[in-house]
């Protein structure tokens, strides 16, 4: 016999947990979250658990429409700027630090200084939680949730099951069923492929999303020092004048660590990526660039050509490569010699000495040389010998299912929400997507949440 329940969340990464917050403001209703790995405490893998990989990422709040996602896609500019600020409210609520940067006339100054170096800076207001920070933020929200809904862990959801275009429930890996009125898809970056698997299976519209591809840069703290200062994270763009590719910097962590995770699913693939923490420092800054490309048809397999890519990396490697930049540009590989003889000292000890450019296709390499010396520009150092690159950075970013503007599917009552489903690319918008299913589940049983629907108040006080 199928337990029944009102809603059911699959995914316990920022947009379930989100989801859940908002779904608790109301009495009455019967709400199960399922989450295949371990709890908060227990986990050992970076990607998958509660907390997601929200839970071993940077921390990064990225407080605006223009970058994590697109949700403005789906609910326009002002009421996404009105969600991003209240999902901002919660974190605070729950011991985000109230430090914000990207803000001020000295942001201007270094989008000036940018522009004359071909680079274009996008302003982003930003919190930084650090990743310790990250994991107990999301343990107090956790921890509000465990009396207000049924939590299972270690409890992979398997089969949608739908009946007359209408979602009824889903069943797990263990045949275990679950009936529910409503079934909000949060899987996150983990389950993506099951997700887009399960969407096929149901005939439901997928759309693609571009891949992104390319290299964790290390360097020196002082080198970056002027522009992390003011912006924590310089988010910018440059067009390669080779092909005409969009590259762009992502994840600047100052002082922080690169780190290797990895990810993909039951197909994993080891991938390099970075980490600031609040409370430890380390001698360098890390960044990545990633080199953003469309393809035409009749390619379809986006996540399948990254770890494609990915692979080869860990083929000659057995996980991440690292490469002197002077190495690369004089056209042979590093060995542990070279590294050691480096200024820049590599945080990610288990990298392997060896040669990116067997690995990275020739116009994503060329264009990621010629932004490092656009870089080199406004923050002189950037393209020194010495600096350190990784090799590679993947962003599996999910086929998107066709949504609404409520993040509803084709299928009546079945909502696809974070980075899993294709609608964000960060904490702030996987969060917020949580919360726009979870309102539309509210309005449509008749029960309203405390907070508000649009606004920037902040939330009700959680009782």
């Amino acid at each position: 016999m199928a337990e029944k329940y009102d809603v059911i969340i699959v995914g316990g990464g920022p947009a379930g947990i989100f989801a859940a917050l908002e779904l608790s403001r109301v009495v009455g209703l019967k709400v199960l979250l399922i989450e295949k790995g371990k709890d908060l405490d227990e986990r050992t893998n970076l990607v998958c658990g509660l907390g997601g990989a929200g839970a071993y990422s940077d921390g990064k709040l990225t407080l605006t429409p223009e970058v994590g996602g697109r949700l403005k896609d789906y609910l326009g500019v002002t009421e996404t700027e009105a969600l991003i600020n209240y999902v901002g409210e919660l974190y605070l609520k729950y011991g985000a630090p109230s430090q914000l940067y990207g803000v001020g006339d000295r942001v201007d100054e270094v989008s000036r200084r940018a522009s004359l170096a071909g680079l274009r800076l996008i302003p982003v207001p930003l919190r930084h939680l650090g990743t310790e920070r990250c994991r107990s933020i999301l343990g107090a929200m956790r921890n509000h949730l465990i009396p207000r809904l049924e939590l299972r862990l270690e409890t992979a959801a398997a089969t949608i099951i739908i009946g007359g275009n209408k979602v009824r429930g889903v069943e797990t890996e263990t045949g275990k069923r679950f009936d529910g009125d409503y079934l909000i898809l949060a899987p996150g970056r983990e389950g993506a492929d099951w997700l887009a698997n399960e969407a096929k299976r149901l005939k439901l519209t997928l759309y693609r999303n571009p891949v992104d591809v390319g290299i964790r840069v290390e360097v020196p703290v002082a080198v970056t020092e002027e522009l992390t200062s003011v912006l924590y994270e310089a988010k910018l763009e440059y067009l390669s004048k080779s092909f005409d590719d969009r590259i762009r910097t992502f994840c600047m962590c100052p002082a922080g660590e690169v780190t290797m995770e990895t990810s993909g699913g039951s197909d994993s693939v080891i991938t390099v990526n970075g980490h600031s923490y609040a409370s430890s420092k380390s001698q360098n800054t890390n960044f990545a660039l990633l080199v953003s490309t469309n393809f035409t048809e009749p390619f379809r397999e986006p996540i399948a050509y990254g770890k494609y890519i990915a692979r080869l990396a860990n083929i000659l490697s057995g996980g991440v490569l690292i490469q002197r930049l002077g190495d690369l540009m004089e056209g042979h590989r590093s060995t542990p010699a070279r590294i050691e003889r480096g200024i820049v000292k590599p945080t990610l000890k288990e990298a392997t000495p060896g040669d990116l450019s067997f690995v990275i296709p020739y116009r994503h390499l060329t264009g990621i040389i010629e932004m490092l010396q656009a870089l080199d520009k406004l923050a002189p150092g950037v393209a020194d010998r010495h600096t350190l690159l990784y090799g590679v950075e993947v962003k599996f970013y999910s086929c998107r299912p066709h949504l609404s503007a409520s993040l509803e599917t084709e299928v009546k009552n079945l909502f696809a929400a974070g980075d899993g489903a294709g609608v964000s690319r960060g904490l702030v918008q996987a969060s917020a997507s949580g919360v726009i299913a979870a309102r539309e589940i509210l309005k449509r049983t008749g029960v309203r949440s405390k907070a508000k629907r649009r606004g920037s108040r902040k939330p009700a006080a959680l009782s």
